[in-house]
């Protein structure tokens, strides 16, 4: 119907479709799934918004975040401390947890180096991160910031800065995943797939 306006609506749905990834589709689904709410869940949605955004902050030591002074990783004793994985995203974090393969610790950059985006070393947790490397506990730096060219970047940049250090600097593989067929890989995963062949 033209000209058919409801206003408080409208603006819910843009809330919604402002969010990375929720086109104007979804951002309405999701509109319409919040008016269906009875008021006191719609009121435990929003409480949950605002409760997020008051206590979550930054780990005083990993930079990821938590509602603590420390990230349940960084409270965690049974931690390999002398090893730290420097991820750019707090969803790196949730996403290699998930593999339960990982038992030390991590750092989180938020961000990359991006001079075309205006980001450069300064607007990332590096200075936390070398001061975190200062006391001699940590052995070896992991790089799995991600495999673009901003990510190799901040990977190359950091690896200069922590080498003097005496600390041991190695990146995360990449390669074909797996289920995945050689024909659909690009140039750069294949040729990281080789690099980081390992033996049977």
């Amino acid at each position: 119907m033209a000209g058919y306006h409801v206003p408080p609506l409208e603006r819910l749905v843009d809330k919604f479709e402002s969010l990375p990834g929720v086109g104007h589709k979804s951002a309405q689904r999701i509109a319409y799934a919040v008016l269906n709410m009875d008021k006191a869940d719609a009121e435990s949605f929003a409480q949950a918004i605002i409760d997020a955004h008051e206590q979550i902050h930054y780990c005083s030591v990993c930079c990821n975040l938590t509602d603590g002074d420390l990230c349940p990783v960084c409270r965690d004793e049974s931690r390999d401390r002398s090893v730290i994985c420097v991820v750019e995203d707090p969803r790196d974090v949730f996403a290699l947890e998930r593999t339960n393969e990982f038992h030390a610790t991590y750092h989180v950059l938020h961000g990359a180096i991006s001079p075309l985006g205006g980001i450069g070393p300064d607007q990332l947790k590096i200075k936390e991160l070398l001061r975190r490397v200062q006391d001699g506990t940590v052995q070896e730096v992991i790089m799995a910031t991600n495999p673009t060219v901003e990510g190799e970047a901040t990977a190359m940049y950091i690896s200069r800065l922590l080498k003097p250090l005496g600390i041991r600097v190695t990146r995360l593989a990449y390669g074909i995943p797996v289920g995945g067929d050689l024909e659909y890989a690009d140039e750069v995963t294949l040729s990281r797939a080789i690099e980081g062949r390992q033996e049977l």
